[in-house]
């Protein structure tokens, strides 16, 4: 690099982190990442995703700019849609009951197309999202909810992608160096302070890019904000997302933004780790409910199971979970709907129980109560209209005369096998964090930018607020990854409300 190049410290070493450091680098930074995590952690939460990212698109031949190796019998066999920018916006938009950065939603939205076919250039490869978010009807895959691609190898092979394309750019990564305060003079951030083996390091810098997660691994941060009984849930992914890069920022002015009671939450794995696990990764959640009833403790159902599809509502259910006695549920499927669930039901490590009648079913769930829950299925069964089943549309078979009602895919619980699985609440990442403008620069509490201080990823608030559409975490985080990067690239030629050479992005 020559001696003019801006000098770019990222935070962080996820997919948003990563985007920020290849962005960087390609608007001519000298850009050094710093990762708290060893080598074989690396990654953050996005090293524990399934990999799905929401995407807009027109038609199939925007997705075959994404997915060129998609073949003519899959496009032939494949109903894919259209899913356009506008209802990107407004899925987010809605399920955070319009409390989002209208601004920041915009740009996720408008960008999420060309910010993949970015990173595809750079290595990383999309493939349709078969198993987890479609339905094989008549011999044609009926992709729903908007969402139909994810990356190939899931969230561990989205970060080995972009480690490679970091290595092939000479992106330097900091392992084992934990971020602890900004360099801050004259009301500008002029680098980072980290720890390694027990040292300070001092990493100078034109800008520093904060990329390193939320909170959601700090159980004192967890029930302090997000409320008492929060501090028992489990992480579903890295242990060191402590809130670190948030506190950093508010330690120097910066404004705190967003939901900062709330988060993404799942059904996980009642007897899963306390934090995640790399060689099971997303394979403790468990997002079939849909499909079966889910009861509590007292054998009571009290969630409505097919409120919508399941990547809108997954987010918002392992609260629900958390809010029961005990912090456990469990999830009860009969023969009809077996062949339905998701793979992560048949891996090793789940919690799980079988039986050829109800009866033996209730003496087999854990903690429940056996009369209740026997007294549940029966109202529930009789409860269930005669609309024809179809899992791949809001089919509208629901029922009637109960509470909670499900409003969609309700299916008698009669027909054996009967299996059930055991749940508690998984939390992924929280809501509130740093407010960044649209060129993803910290604002202070006057509103005006933090100099040399840039952000992206899930310390970023304002955009998720209450629950969360499936896959939007990581697109979010790439868009303003990638503006983030190339943002703090422009160093201090950056300014007013966004720089001439961003807009292109």
């Amino acid at each position: 690099m020559s001696g003019t190049a801006a000098r770019v410290v990222v935070v962080g070493a996820g997919n948003a982190a990563l985007c920020a450091a290849l962005a960087a680098r390609e608007r001519g930074a000298d850009v050094c990442v710093l990762e708290w995590a060893p080598v074989a952690e690396r990654g953050g939460n996005s090293a524990y995703a399934g990999g799905m990212m929401r995407v807009a698109y027109e038609s199939v031949e925007d997705l075959l700019r994404l997915m060129p190796d998609l073949t003519e019998a899959e496009i032939t066999h494949a109903d894919f849609g259209r899913y356009p920018a506008s209802q990107l916006y407004e899925d987010i938009a809605r399920l955070g009951e319009y409390q989002g950065d209208a601004e920041l939603i915009d740009l996720v939205a408008s960008r999420s197309q060309q910010t993949l076919l970015w990173m595809r250039s750079l290595g990383v490869r999309f493939v349709p999202a078969y198993g987890g978010q479609s339905f094989e009807l008549d011999g044609q895959f009926v992709f729903w909810g908007g969402l139909a691609v994810e990356v190939s190898g899931g969230g561990r092979g989205l970060i080995e992608s972009l480690i490679r394309a970091a290595e092939r750019h000479d992106i330097t990564i900091h392992y084992r160096t934990r971020a602890i305060s900004l360099l801050f003079e004259a009301g500008r951030v002029v680098g980072v302070r980290a720890t390694q083996d027990g040292e300070y390091l001092d990493y100078p810098a034109d800008a520093v890019v904060l990329a390193c997660g939320g909170f959601e691994a700090n159980a004192q941060w967890r029930a302090q904000y997000l409320g008492p009984g929060w501090d028992l849930a489990k992480v579903r992914g890295t242990r060191f997302n402590l809130g670190d890069g948030i506190r950093m920022a508010l330690d120097i002015g910066a404004q705190p933004y967003g939901h900062w009671s709330g988060c993404h939450a799942v059904g996980w794995d009642r007897n899963a780790p306390a934090t995640g696990n790399l060689s099971v990764g997303d394979g403790y959640q468990k997002h079939s409910y849909p499909f079966g009833i889910m009861v509590n403790a007292r054998g009571e159902r009290f969630v409505d199971e097919g409120a919508d599809f399941r990547n809108y509502t997954y987010a918002e259910y392992g609260r629900r979970v958390l809010m029961q006695p005990g912090r456990f549920a469990w999830q009860v499927f009969d023969r009809k709907t077996l062949p339905l669930l998701r793979g992560e039901y048949r891996i090793r490590e789940v919690t799980k129980v079988t039986a050829n009648s109800l009866a033996e079913l209730a003496d087999r769930l854990d903690g429940v109560d056996r009369e209740g829950f026997l007294r549940t299925v029966r109202e529930f069964n009789a409860s269930v209209t005669a609309v024809p089943f179809n899992p791949a549309i809001l089919d509208g078979r629901r029922t009637e005369g109960i509470s909670p009602p499900k409003s969609n895919w309700a299916n008698p619980i009669s027909d054996p096998p009967f299996e059930a699985y055991a749940v508690t609440c998984g939390i992924t990442f929280t809501f509130g964090g740093l407010r960044v403008d649209s060129s993803a620069r910290v604002l202070d509490c006057s509103g005006l930018p933090v100099g040399g201080l840039f952000a992206c990823g899930e310390l970023v608030g304002g955009i998720f607020f209450m629950n969360y559409p499936g896959g939007s975490g990581l697109t979010a985080g790439a868009v303003l990854g990638r503006t983030a990067g190339a943002a703090a690239a422009a160093g201090r030629s950056l300014v007013g409300d966004r720089a001439d050479g961003l807009r292109e992005l």
